[in-house]
């Protein structure tokens, strides 16, 4: 029998706990899902472009394994963001281009009243890269 300072394991593990399953309670999962901590008012373009773009990734990943967060999201993606405790400015427009592709994208655009011009504020996409 080998000595422990002669043993070649890293971390002693106990047999009798190391084949139980991880067990999640709903609060666990349901935290793992939240978009924020608390709700989030974002009052202009500069409060979109600082902290949006976290929140957007959080939600694209929430999309791949969520299909009903995915369909609320397809059909109304401010909607949906405002459920979940993000408020955006009246000015500004989500759109959900590719929803059923393997790249899907988000882009947030800023449209002044009284104006047919909107311009791009935030775009992100689901890219999904394989290495070898």
């Amino acid at each position: 029998m080998k000595s422990l300072s002669q043993s070649t394991e890293l971390v002693k593990i106990d047999q009798k706990t190391a084949s139980l399953p991880i067990k999640f309670n709903e609060n666990d999962i349901n935290n793992a899902l939240k978009l924020v901590e608390k709700d989030l008012y974002l009052k202009d373009r500069e409060d979109v472009k600082k902290f949006l773009p976290d929140i957007l990734g959080r939600v694209l990943a929430r999309i791949w394994i969520d299909s009903d967060f995915k369909e609320n999201f397809k059909k109304n993606p401010a909607s949906t963001l405002s459920e979940n405790g993000v408020y955006l400015p009246d000015d500004m427009i989500l759109e959900f281009q590719k929803p059923n592709s393997d790249r899907p994208k988000i882009i947030v655009y800023e449209k002044k009243a009284n104006s047919k011009f909107k311009i791009r504020v935030v775009q992100l996409q689901l890219v999904m890269i394989a290495g070898r």
